[in-house]
């Protein structure tokens, strides 16, 4: 509050005019960052392409906006902005025969695959790429120990043919929606 304040060129105690607390603040800040989710740009009739529109919505929002990862952790306050986030997800799953838990179960799994691959392409910085920097890294370990590993050396050996492709995030979300796809089919039945 105090660094906020000082940059806004008022005393902490003004501040608090405004806001009453951090809590609050960080508040007002994701929702300055995060925005309403984007209208949309296609109409997509299923409920897994628009889980994909909006898991790659989100994961956008988290690379512009590293900082937000931190401060959307956890029981917090969340204002309509990021509500509308969590509407659309939820949304998406009307009429798939899953309940209103489970609904928010899969925007939670979601939100939580975003989250992971953003938290590694952060980690590795703008130009990085998990995967490869991962292979790069156990390459060495891999030659020389190797034969006490061998299914990591192999897995590492058929992503070294891959050029070290990044493909977490795609396997991630596919694999996701595919349990899901899963599930609602046994609802159907």
């Amino acid at each position: 509050m105090h660094r906020v304040a000082a940059q806004l060129g008022v005393t902490k105690m003004a501040l608090y005019r405004y806001v009453p607390g951090k809590a609050e603040l960080v508040a007002l800040m994701v929702e300055a960052a995060i925005g309403p989710y984007p209208p949309v740009k296609v109409r997509h009739s299923g409920w897994r392409e628009r889980l994909e529109e909006w898991a790659g919505q989100l994961f956008d929002v988290f690379r512009r906006h590293p900082w937000a990862l931190d401060a959307t952790v956890g029981p917090r306050i969340m204002g309509p902005a990021e509500l509308s986030w969590l509407e659309r997800a939820v949304s998406a799953l009307d009429g798939t025969g899953l309940s209103g838990a489970e609904r928010m179960d899969a925007a939670a799994l979601l939100v939580g695959h975003v989250r992971g691959i953003t938290q590694q392409a952060r980690a590795t910085g703008p130009a990085g790429n998990p995967e490869a920097q991962l292979g790069a890294l156990l390459g060495d370990l891999m030659q020389a120990h190797g034969e006490r590993f061998p299914a990591l050396t192999a897995a590492l050996t058929s992503a070294a043919r891959s050029h070290g492709q990044d493909q977490a995030w795609e396997f991630g979300l596919q694999r996701i929606l595919d349990g899901l796809a899963a599930l609602i089919d046994r609802r159907v039945r």
